[in-house]
């Protein structure tokens, strides 16, 4: 049987030890007042925090690393960590040293020199080509110096990088505290939902929620659709979506395939049943609420309509459990957002066991201030995502022991 090993588990002793913590840093940016770049957000960071804390506690010599926006291999100065390393130092309530790059002998250098309980970051590890090639030389100049490896990183989970995947396979690996709980909480949606068990499903393409759709009709007792793909689900029907973005030919086929298979196995597969549409894409355009089987020529859905709105949300009170992943419209557009929020403020008022799968829905929570009343917001729309349908996460399964 294979297990996960945490930074936290009995018996495991940090006194000393060089450890390369992997973070996921890839916080936003903005230009100050000063002219100087400086985080936009700093959830991502403040989300590292209590691994690195338990590790400073517990006498670790400390490097944590990370990515940074799409250098591809070359340095690029605005995308240095130096703003998430400032944040960092003041989360942490200590020095948090930049280092000139992530790998070389005056890192491994400074590395050896580290005393416990201090922290240094490498600089942006996509600086290097060989970081997203999961080139071995790279991965073994990364390694150097250190004797523990730690991935807190589950956002770049789903990612078979050097610094997600080789570096765990040759140093004593273990997984952060917010890695641990990202797969405790997602892999416990899978196997062991309280029931019943609903899925809130937005997002514009039927064909890129395919393989989560497919996976939670054998496990969820009811699935909500919403977002733009719900447009292709109604075209499949023969309904008229007006200009709705909508996918054409073989995405109408899955669409109705879906909905065949939801049938077989007795998961209720629900559509909206008004749709809220605009006469142009525009916070200021004309918006009509029809019924969702008759949007007009001209018209698009923006939104689903408020007696969906409604009813997904008396769905979701009565759920044991519920799994969010994707607006239910163009929430960043005011006027298209309510339909967004009934899901949000449902599932905050809700005593289910409420998870949102990052991304899109995660930035809407945020957006609303009702992040913290749900049981897990996660830091990884990718990759809860892809655990979602069932796939294996490198990173993750480069840290499982027998």
């Amino acid at each position: 049987m294979t297990r996960l090993v945490q930074v936290d588990s009995p018996g495991r002793s940090w006194a000393g030890e060089r450890v390369l913590v992997r973070a996921d840093l890839n916080a936003p940016l903005e230009v100050g007042a000063d002219g100087c770049p400086r985080v936009a957000d700093d959830a991502r960071i403040r989300a590292s925090v209590p691994t690195l804390r338990f590790l400073l506690d517990s006498g670790a010599c400390v490097a944590v690393c990370s990515h940074l926006g799409r250098p591809r291999g070359q340095r690029v100065d605005d995308l240095s960590l130096a703003p998430c390393a400032e944040r960092l130092a003041d989360l942490l309530g200590q020095p948090v040293e930049l280092l000139p790059d992530s790998v070389g002998p005056g890192v491994a250098t400074r590395v050896r020199a580290l005393g416990p309980g201090e922290i240094v970051m490498l600089e942006n590890l996509r600086f290097h080509a060989g970081e997203e090639a999961n080139a071995a030389a790279f991965a073994d100049d990364l390694a150097a110096g250190f004797t523990r490896y730690v991935n807190d990183a589950f956002g770049a989970a789903h990612r078979a990088h050097a610094s997600t995947e080789a570096v765990a396979r040759r140093l004593d690996s273990s997984a952060g505290l917010l890695l641990a709980r990202e797969v405790e909480v997602l892999g416990g949606l899978l196997d062991d939902p309280a029931p019943p068990f609903v899925a809130v499903l937005g997002g514009s393409k039927v064909s890129d929620k395919l393989p989560l759709i497919d996976n939670l009709l054998d496990r969820a007792d009811r699935i909500l659709i919403g977002g733009a793909m719900c447009f292709t689900f109604l075209r499949a029907l023969g309904d008229s979506v007006g200009t709705s973005l909508h996918e054409d030919g073989n995405a109408q086929a899955l669409a109705l395939r879906l909905l065949e298979r939801a049938a077989r196995v007795n998961c209720t597969l629900q559509l909206p049943t008004d749709i809220l549409v605009a006469d142009r894409f525009d916070a200021g355009a004309n918006l009509r609420v029809v019924p969702s089987d008759g949007i007009p020529p001209g018209w698009m859905g923006v939104d689903i309509g408020p007696r969906t709105a409604a009813a997904y949300r008396e769905v979701i009170m009565g759920a044991g459990t519920v799994f969010w992943n994707g607006p239910m419209g163009a929430f960043e557009i005011p006027p298209f957002a309510d339909g967004t929020r009934a899901v949000a403020e449902a599932m905050a008022a809700s005593s289910a066991v409420t998870v949102a799968g990052g991304g899109d829905s995660g930035a809407a929570l945020g957006d609303m201030g009702l992040a913290d009343r749900l049981t897990w917001v996660s830091t990884g729309g990718g990759a809860a995502l892809e655990m979602m349908e069932g796939r294996a996460l490198p990173g993750v399964a480069a840290l499982l022991r027998s």
